[in-house]
Formats: structure tokens, sequence, C-alpha cells
């Protein structure tokens, strides 16, 4: 792996996690999150029926390919979310989790204080936690200070489908952050997750995005090959923004 993703001292290959929401069964989750080329799949604990009779969505999820990212999404206190990795743990999960503290109804955007109250017990709890946060470059830099292996600003509300409403803020996340910073939430076509490579981000996580496309599967493979596509720009380098034009072909020399 020339250009891998690291986490918690694990190594990726791909640069797209993915969830496990709203696919309309469990075999176009399994095929989606095959064809988007994933290696961490997140689940959302709160909302497994852990009681239930036969097939469950973990049932979808392979363990010996895909590296399991619990979630705390449904969580509204610092302490909600800190039962819910403790909950993880029981269950013989990893210790890698998202950590995700809702402190609204309705926009679904993170309580920061609370957030950060829950990152800092974790990590002193063995965690290794990552983070969705607004995009806030303070409250990014007092998550890294907590010792949180990532953070995850994001992109968009929840399942909006926007895109990067504020890149600039991306920019100066990244510009800031030791450790790797991940656009979650608001992705919404191909050419959002692009940009956000494009930007610098380190990877790009996403649920709706896939699983509320047309066509799930086809979209889940589209956004491969998008953060594939925006990871090469940003390492090559794009070309100088011009007000004029500059031709392609040599102006000396020409035949006349």
């Amino acid at each position: 792996m020339a250009d891998p993703l690291v986490l918690a001292g694990r190594h990726y290959t791909s640069r797209l996690i993915v969830g496990t929401g709203k696919y309309k069964d469990l075999d176009e989750t399994r095929e989606a999150l095959d064809r988007s080329g994933a290696e961490i799949v997140t689940v959302a604990l709160r909302r497994l029926d852990l009681s239930a009779q036969g097939p469950s969505l973990l049932d979808a999820v392979d363990r010996q390919r895909y590296q399991l990212l619990p979630n705390t999404a449904g969580c509204y206190t610092a302490e909600e979310a800190i039962r819910t990795c403790h909950l993880a743990r029981e269950l013989g999960m990893s210790e890698l989790v998202k950590l995700e503290v809702i402190g609204d109804r309705r926009t679904l955007f993170p309580d920061a204080e609370e957030t950060l109250r829950a990152a800092r017990q974790l990590v002193k709890e063995g965690f290794a936690v990552l983070p969705y946060t607004n995009d806030d470059p303070v409250m990014a830099r007092k998550l890294e200070e907590a010792g949180c292996v990532a953070v995850m600003p994001l992109a968009a509300p929840i399942g909006s489908g926007l895109g990067i409403r504020n890149p600039h803020n991306v920019r100066i996340i990244l510009e800031a952050a030791k450790i790797p910073v991940i656009v979650d939430a608001g992705v919404g076509t191909a050419s959002d997750a692009a940009v956000a490579m494009e930007l610098g981000c380190h990877a790009v996580l996403m649920n709706t995005g896939i699983a509320g496309a047309r066509h799930p599967v086809l979209m889940a493979e589209a956004m491969r090959e998008a953060v594939s596509a925006g990871r090469k720009a940003f390492l090559s380098g794009r070309m100088a923004k011009r007000l004029h034009a500059a031709a392609s072909s040599p102006e000396t020399q020409l035949i006349e």
C-alpha cells in the first residue's frame, strides 16, 4: 500500500467508509458494501435489534473482510454515547468507535460540549475515537488534543446530500490537524466525495449518499471511483487557475 489510510495504527487501502442503514434488504446491503470497496463499515448500535430472531444487519457484514466501526448514532448525551461504546466492547467489537452526540433533533447537528466530554472519557478508557463534529477548527483542535485518532467534520447536515457547504473551514482544519480528517455527513453524489478528497481530506464517510440513490449498488461503485480519483488529483497537485487563456500548443516556430 503506497498511500494507505492509517487509523489507530492500522493501514487501509480504501479511503471510503460506509454505513449500513436505509438499504431495502440485507442482499442490497451486502452488494453495496462489496461494490464500494470499503474496508471499514459503520453500524449504529442503538438501532440494532439484538434480540431479533433470524438474520440481522450484522449478518450482512463479513467480519473477516470488514473492520466494524460501531457508532453512537441516536445518542444525545455524553453518558448515552459512553454506554453505547461499552456495549460495543461487550459484544466483542473493535475499540475503534465513531462518536456521535446529537444536540438538535431537527438539524442533527452535534453537541460540541457533550462530544468533547465523551471523547475525553472514552480515550481514557482505551477507545480509539473518531468524533463526528461541526466544521469548527477550534473544536477539531480540542478533539485532537483529547486524544482522538481522527476528526470527522460534517460537510452538511446528516442525510441532506448538499455536499461540502464550507470548504474554507475544512481547509483550515486540514492545515492544523496532525491526525486524519474524514468528511462525515452531507455527501450526496460522487462529485461531492471527489471535492472532499481534492481538498486533502484523508477519507470520506457516507451512508445516505449511497443507500438513498435510485440504484444504490451502482452509486457505491461511483463513490469508490470518486474517492480514488479525488485522492489522486490531490496528490498530483492541480494546475494554477488563470484569469485569461493560456494556449495548450507552442506559440513559437509556427508553420506559415
